[in-house]
This record gives structure tokens, sequence and C-alpha cells, in this order.
């Protein structure tokens, strides 16, 4: 047996480069330093694992694994922590007991869905490729109704109050307040306005979705309700008039709606197999998007973006991740990235701003061999616009909430309450 190459511990405040779209590892977090986050040679990985290097190889090119540069720039590290995770899980078995272990970690799936799939080329909806609806001109609207399941039937024609009710009207278009933080507030006691809000019927259930829609928009955007779909209320809320600008912002709501059990996701169908109004469920998906490793994804990867390209290859030598760049469920790249980001360069081809997010990644890629994922895209269409990061956040919410709206519905159809076991590993009576 080789002894372990003497690899330099990883660097305090380490992120997850996971997307906003993927459930979150919360024990890389959770580990005092110099304990779990040592950087381990890939003989001494090769051994925890049982392994050949081939195979060793083979992980990091699925995602299974990552590696670093080792002290002399030629050999590799990889995380401890990281590489024994993978040992557990080898060993664990194909019982009902790795099942379990694994469903919530990115591993073998916990819920049915009709609803979407995700392929090496991008998310499907009910079998309609995202990156093509995009590219066709669908509206967030038009994708809603789909992953609703809505057939002929058009939640959107319900009529809509174009006011706030006085229980939210003091606060709901008050910009001072942060776009997440308002919505939360608002939104249990919208639900207090809605008739019929616990009725099983599909076509009333489907208006309270699109009402949800709307009413969610606006909230992000500080403004009153809106029929006008929600690209061109973001658009003209921004930069009135950009018509090239509205068509990115319809492109990344349909790209942002939905990406199968997200966290946020995962958190509103927990909360609708309670049978909680759909307004409730809205909610948990709000507050599942607030936390730094969800929705404030876009912040790193917009805060990268800032640094330059100077950046990457220091935060990758100590080991740190790099915000925006890869996403364990397209380890070739993330398809929904890549089409934003060939929007944005035929729209700002010759811009110096591209220039230097071109150069961003492909130094990324270099040092890496990571790709842009969601986040790096949105936070890039703030930066080439010169909007708040903030911005990112909205557009983001503002699509996945039908997402979050299909999954409540779809699980309440099921009428089945989600109530995972847990594994106890404490102290024994």
């Amino acid at each position: 047996m080789h002894p372990p190459h003497p690899c330099r511990s990883a660097a305090i405040g380490q992120r997850n480069l996971a997307s906003s779209d993927s459930l979150i590892n919360l024990d890389r977090f959770n580990q005092p330093v110099g304990m779990d986050h040592d950087l381990i040679s890939a003989t001494e990985a090769c051994r925890l694992l049982g392994i050949s290097s081939a195979t060793l190889y083979a992980y990091v090119s699925r995602g299974l694994l990552q590696s670093r540069p080792g002290p002399d720039h030629r050999s590799r590290c990889y995380r401890r922590q990281e590489v024994e995770r993978l040992a557990q899980k080898r060993r664990a078995g194909r019982g009902a007991a790795r099942g379990a272990a694994q469903s919530l970690d990115r591993g073998l799936p916990v819920l049915e869905t009709q609803i979407s799939l995700i392929q090496p080329d991008g998310p499907y909806y009910r079998g309609l490729s995202a990156i093509a609806a995009a590219r066709g001109g669908a509206t967030l609207e038009d994708v809603a109704r789909r992953l609703w399941d809505c057939g002929s039937d058009d939640p959107f024609t319900a009529p809509l109050a174009l006011h706030w009710p006085a229980s939210v009207a003091g606060f709901a278009g008050d910009t001072t307040l942060p776009a997440l933080e308002r919505t939360l507030a608002a939104m249990p006691l919208l639900g207090l306005e809605v008739r019929h809000s616990f009725s099983l019927a599909a076509s009333v259930r489907r208006e309270i979705a699109a009402l949800l829609l709307r009413q969610n928009a606006a909230l992000l955007l500080g403004r009153p309700p809106s029929t006008a779909p929600v690209h061109r209320q973001i658009a003209e809320a921004w930069l009135p008039g950009n018509d090239e600008f509205s068509e990115l912002v319809r492109a990344s709501l349909v790209l942002c709606a939905e990406h199968e059990l997200n966290v946020s996701a995962f958190a509103a169908r927990v909360v609708a197999s309670t049978g909680a109004h759909l307004h409730a469920t809205v909610c948990s998906g709000l507050a599942a998007l607030s936390g730094p490793r969800h929705g404030g994804a876009t912040v790193r990867a917009h805060a990268l973006i800032a640094a330059g390209s100077d950046e990457i290859a220091a935060r990758w030598q100590r080991g740190d991740d790099l915000p925006g760049f890869g996403h364990v469920l397209y380890p070739d790249g993330d398809p929904r990235a890549a089409e934003l980001l060939a929007m944005l360069r035929r729209q700002h081809g010759h811009s110096a701003a591209l220039g230097e997010l071109d150069e961003l990644i492909a130094r990324a890629g270099t040092v890496s061999g990571l790709h842009p994922n969601l986040d790096f895209s949105l936070a890039a269409l703030c930066r080439l616009h010169a909007l708040p990061v903030t911005s990112a956040t909205v557009i983001f919410a503002s699509g996945r909430l039908a997402g979050w709206l299909a999954h409540a519905l779809e699980q309440q159809a099921q009428d089945r309450l989600i109530r995972p076991r847990a594994q106890y590993t404490g102290l024994r009576p």
C-alpha cells in the first residue's frame, strides 16, 4: 500500500458548486476545518474505494467525484470526505436501506412524477424539451399550462383583480423590502382572500395556480398584479422598451420553470402532500429558495464574475469551488446555461463585457474542466444589463413557481402523505 500523498488542506469557506436546482449535501459544510476537508492523493482514493486508477478517472468524468491539482501541478488530489462518502455508498449494497439513504442525495428516485425528465440535453416538460420551448418562443404561461396538464383549458383567462387587497396593500409595493421577503410575507394573507382554496376540482386548482403565478411575479417586482405575460412585466419594470431584453427574460423563465425534485420543489411537494392550499406550498418553495445554497447561488456566481478571470485559478488551487460552474446532473455542461449564453452572445457579441465573460468561462474550463450552469448564465444576464444581482433571483423565482405548482397539483391528486423514515445513528437506548 502506498502512503497518502501529502496534499495540502482545502481552504476555509468552501462553497457547494451545485446549482440552485440541486439537492444539497449539507455534511460538506458542517465539518470542522482540517478534518474531512483534507485532500488525498489518487493512490489513497483508489485504496479507499477499492478501484483502479482508470475507474477513478471514470468516476471524475461522470461527476461522481471532483479532483483538484496536486502540489506539482501534474498529480490530482481528491476530497477525503467525498471519497469516503462514495465508498460508503458502494458498500451499502442494493437493498431497501441503500435506496432510502441515497434517495435524498441525488441517488435513486424518491417519487414518481409525470412532470419533468432530466436528460443530458436538458429537462423535458411532459415530453417537451425545455430548450426547444425556449427557442420556439414559448412563454412561462405556455409551459405552465403544459406542466399543469391543462389540456385545452386555459386557467389564465380567469378574471384578475388589478390591485392588492387591503391586507397586503401597505407593503406589497414597497421596493425597499427584499423581494423574497416581501413575497413571503404577502402569500399567506393572499391565501385568505381565495375562495375554494381547498377545492379538489382540477379546474379550480389550476385557476388558483394561474393567479399565484401572476401574484408571485408582481410581488417580486413590487408592482400591482397584471394580466401581461410575466416576461413582459419583468422587462418593463427593469428595461422598458427593450424587446431584446424581454426575449432574454422570456427564455430564462422557460428554462427556469421546472427541474424535477430540486430542493425547493421537494419542499413544496412535501407541504402539498398534507393537503395545504397552494399559497402555503408556494411559501415553502420560496423559503427553501431563500437559502444561500439554493437561491443564493446566483449571488455567488455574480461575485465570481465581478472578481474576473484572474480569480479562477487562485480559487481552484486553494481547493475552493467555482460558483456558477458545474452541475452534478450535467457533467458535460448544463444545456440551459448554454442556450441562454448563446442568446446573450447573439445580442452582445461585440461588447467588452461579453468578452470578459467568455474569457472567464474559458479560464474556468482550462483550470477545472467545469462548464457554466444556469446560475452563472442568470448572473451573466444581470451583469451584461447592469442589473442588481438580486434580479437573477427574481427571474428564477418567477419561473420556478410554475414547477412548484405542478408538483403540488400532482402530489395532491395522488392523495398521499410524504413521510420518509429516518435511519437513526445516535446513542442507542
